[in-house]
């Protein structure tokens, strides 16, 4: 594609151009998009590159009134008497210059589209090492005289799950974000590079996952291929979003090595806990690609304070009740079952069994029993043993056992809200402590260097409303401050990102920003964020999605297909 002259730069004495961004004037029926790239040659021979920021119409009339006057004072069927000359001029922000030259661009020069070639070159994704595809911009759609500009954006691998950088963050609206939609497109772009690499390679760098299922049964069925059956015409659509998968690189393969863990359940009873049925579960127990997860006293005694993340312990009082129980006061060395170890507590409810323990008051006991009676009671997960041979583990012997390029999705969608924490806390802190080499030497333990952690509605976990004193948001603070240097990586979802504890927003080196509300953008988040890209951000369609990553040179206004893997709507 030749380049097109759309225009020239204007500087005038109240806007002039600067070294970072210029103002061009074109005409006023071009079709131009916000993050459209454009072409300007500048001094000794170099040419530089800007995004479109900002799009305005203007006249040659003084004020309001001149045009409402012109219109016979208001006759809105009048023709003008007065021809009014308009235009449209462009702001756009300075991106790069071929010879890093950044003096202001000079009055009248030309301004012309780019070509797909130098598109890739201004945003930096022409020479992007450790290659991973995030998904295609489209530039130019309606433009005169210039084909749409389709190009795949890749960005460099270990800045998205380390070493040089880590943690995604994903925000948007829920519904019309797609944000699970998004992550799982990452999540199968990153396992499609992995399993290509060589022996060699997968030797030094490798990966696995680790997703928590939110929703329904959103992420259960991601081994199988998506049969678009709610679509107009599936067989279309089918052939559509392959042809993209291959157009990017990407297998048109679901997921592979897909483990599942359910939560164990007891069939035609309230107690049952996931939304698959009972025959799904067993035929995938069959299979041997799914387990149902228990709790035994013995070996989870130690995460009894993930119980109390969403409580504020202020007085530190439930934090000397369970160092109290971890070092074996009392009775509390003699149990063997969550059922022995509730009768112990309530014990402790009386005034007359805590008189030797002035240190911890009857309330605050009393307070910890109503706590942990309502968690282990209400549901079976808390059991007494394991049944291996009727498909049933702990999820902290299952992941620790985890190998490179398997994919591990730990359903906690029907569990209440404080299970699903004290699981995910689980997972975490187990994740965190095999990273760390805490069980190097067990048989089966030989973990990849990187485990990537998808968790969706994050503000449950990691919210600027946590107490600070709550051991998940300790434990999310450590994987997003410390993570990348043990391998551990969070991808993680939201619908406001504002929610969101500034110390994870912070270390995230990639962010997706999907549909939200303008309520939301008004937040101090996106004050580094152009006004005209935050207006975008409140009508961005399912599928699209504004990236940021320390690689690109500016936003992206980025597109992705719909999911390769089975859905249920």
């Amino acid at each position: 594609m030749a380049n097109t002259v759309i225009g020239r730069i204007v500087a005038t004495e109240k806007k002039p151009t600067t070294i970072d961004d210029f103002t061009f004037w074109t005409d006023s029926k071009l079709i131009l998009n916000p993050f459209d790239i454009v072409k300007v040659e500048h001094v000794n021979d170099s040419v530089s590159y800007g995004v479109v920021e900002d799009i305005a119409h203007i006249t040659d009339a003084a004020s309001f009134l001149t045009n409402y006057i012109s219109s016979d004072f208001g006759d809105v069927s009048a023709e003008e008497n007065t021809l009014r000359v308009g235009m449209n001029y462009v702001t756009a922000k300075v991106i790069c210059n071929t010879k890093n030259i950044y003096i202001p661009l000079q009055n009248n020069v030309k301004v012309m589209l780019a070509t797909a070639k130098e598109i890739n070159y201004a945003l930096g994704l022409d020479d992007i090492r450790n290659p991973l595809v995030c998904g295609y911009l489209e530039m130019y759609e309606g433009t005169k005289d210039c084909e749409k500009v389709t190009l795949p954006v890749n960005l460099n691998s270990k800045f998205i799950i380390g070493p040089e950088g880590a943690h995604l963050n994903i925000s948007g609206i829920s519904g019309l974000a797609a944000k699970t939609s998004y992550a799982m497109f990452l999540l199968k772009a990153i396992q499609d590079s992995y399993m290509k690499k060589s022996k060699e390679d997968e030797d030094e760098d490798s990966v696995a996952f680790v997703l928590f299922n939110v929703k329904g049964k959103d992420l259960l069925a991601i081994d199988q291929l998506n049969d678009f059956y709610d679509e107009r015409n599936p067989e279309q659509a089918r052939n559509e979003t392959h042809a993209k998968y291959r157009a990017l690189g990407l297998s048109t393969e679901p997921f592979k090595n897909v483990q599942y863990y359910y939560p164990y359940s007891i069939p035609n009873t309230r107690h049952w806990n996931t939304y698959m049925t009972p025959q799904e579960v067993e035929d995938n127990i069959k299979k041997k690609k799914a387990k149902k997860f228990k709790y035994i006293y013995k070996y989870d005694k130690d995460n009894l304070d993930l119980m109390f993340a969403n409580i504020d312990d202020s007085t530190q009082t439930m934090e000397s009740i369970i160092s109290y129980i971890m070092s074996g006061q009392g009775k509390f060395n003699q149990i063997s079952d969550w059922q022995e170890f509730l009768e112990v507590v309530k014990e402790k409810n009386s005034a007359e069994t805590t008189t030797k323990d002035k240190e911890i008051s009857v309330q605050s006991w009393r307070k910890f029993y109503r706590i942990i009676n309502k968690s282990i009671t209400d549901n079976k997960i808390f059991a007494r043993d394991i049944r291996e041979d009727e498909g049933e583990t702990r999820i902290g012997d299952a992941i620790k056992k985890i190998k490179k390029n398997e994919v591990h999705v730990i359903d906690i969608a029907k569990l209440s809200e404080d299970k699903q924490a004290y699981v995910f806390g689980d997972t975490i802190r187990t994740i965190y402590d095999l990273q760390l080499g805490q069980y190097n030497g067990e048989d089966g333990v030989a973990p990849p260097s990187r485990i990537v952690i998808f968790i969706d509605e994050l503000n449950k976990y990691a919210s600027s409303e946590m107490p600070k004193n709550s051991p998940i948001l300790r434990q999310v603070l450590d994987v997003a401050e410390r993570g990348r240097s043990l391998g551990v990586v969070l991808f993680a979802a939201e619908q406001f990102r504002s929610s969101i504890h500034d110390r994870v927003t912070g270390n995230c080196s990639t962010h997706a920003y999907g549909r939200t509300n303008s309520i939301e953008v008004a937040k101090g988040d996106y004050k580094s964020i152009p006004p005209v890209y935050k207006t975008m951000m409140t009508r961005l369609k399912q599928g699209e999605y504004i990236i940021q990553n320390p690689v690109f040179r500016s936003l992206l206004n980025i597109k992705f297909p719909k999911p390769i893997y089975k859905q249920f709507k």
